[in-house]
Order: C-alpha cells, then structure tokens, then sequence
C-alpha cells in the first residue's frame, strides 16, 4: 500500500465520505518513522524530493548541547532518555525524537565553567568555590562575577555529575540529537514532571 500524506482518504469536517478522483502521487508518499534509538551512531541517507538529502539516525549516542545563560556549547555524551510528553514508551524504548528529556554527560560543562570562573563546583548545597592558587586582578573579577551566577539545582546536577537537557532538532530528519540545558522554570518542571511518571 505504501504511506501516504493526502488527505482524500480521510472524511469532511461535516461527515461525508471524499470522493477518490485520483490515485496516490509521488509528492504525498510518507516514509516510515526512524524511531532513533541510544547506541553507537548509525545515520543511513535518504534521497528526498528536489535532489536533497536527509539524514536518518537509527542510533545515535551523543550531540551538541548549549547552555544558554553562559552562551557556551559543548559536544556531550546522551546517557538516557528521561520524559517524553507524548508517550511513554519512547522512554521505556529510549527512543530519541524531538521534545525528549534526556540525560547529559555534565563533565565538559563543568570543566569549562571552573576554568572559565577559576572556581571549583562544589558538592550538593555548597557555593562554588574560588580555587586556590595566586590572586590577581583577572582572577578577583572572575571570582566577583560567579556570585549568584549558578543556579542551585543545576549546580546539584552539575555535581552529580548528568544534567537534564532537552532534544531541539530532529534525529530522523538531520541525523542530529542537538538541543539545549535546561534551566530555571522549565527544569523545575521538568523535574517534577519526571518524577511523576516513575
């Protein structure tokens, strides 16, 4: 039969049947889903209309996640899918789509924000501290500006070590598991929201 984008096989809004004035066109064909799943990276190519191509990730293991406040992006490890809002089974099958919660590697952030703020992040409940070492004028002024500047609860993830982040591009689509920390109001929800589901 083949997948299909037309709309003539589907009722009016009012309830009567379409009629079938045409067959299936090549423009309206539907490819079936990638259903991209956490392993060593696997990406087939597709030739698409016009010539272009796309690329279908089957596995994929790791991508490029920013984390805006600190306007930094690092190429981080995915470690697990989390929450999904539109069904549960892609977290129980780790399958990675867009809008997926997912579990992040937080050692390449961390790394980046001590040298950056020459300070250490401390365990759960502790301020980050300034490192030891000499004092200068660059130093002080990097010290000066870390105040306030790590939220607690991702300074908690950061400690342990997996951050929460979430998945903006399409893996069955670019052949990317791309997306961005979350952050402030979003993570707080996102935090309870997984908890919910356990």
């Amino acid at each position: 039969m083949g997948i299909t984008r037309d709309s003539l096989h589907k009722r009016r809004q009012t309830g009567g049947r379409r009629l079938k004035y045409k067959k299936k066109r090549k423009f309206e064909l539907g490819r079936p889903a990638a259903m991209t799943k956490l392993g060593e990276k696997v990406v087939k190519t597709v030739r698409v209309r016009g010539g272009h191509i796309k690329g279908r990730a089957l596995r994929l293991q790791e991508g490029n996640y920013s984390w805006g406040s600190e306007v930094c992006a690092k190429k981080v490890r995915i470690l697990d899918v989390v929450y999904n809002s539109s069904n549960n089974e892609l977290v129980r099958t780790k399958t990675l789509v867009k809008g997926d919660i997912v579990q992040v590697d937080a050692t390449p952030f961390r790394k980046w924000f001590e040298t950056k703020y020459q300070c250490v992040v401390g365990a759960k409940g502790e301020e980050p501290k300034p490192a030891e070492g000499v004092a200068t004028n660059s130093t002080k002024r990097r010290h000066a500006q870390l105040k306030g500047r790590l939220d607690k609860k991702l300074q908690e993830q950061l400690a342990t070590g997996r951050i929460l982040a979430c998945i903006s591009s399409r893996p069955g689509q670019s052949g990317r598991a791309d997306g961005y920390i979350l952050e402030g109001k979003e993570l707080d929800f996102y935090q309870r929201a997984s908890q919910k589901k356990k």
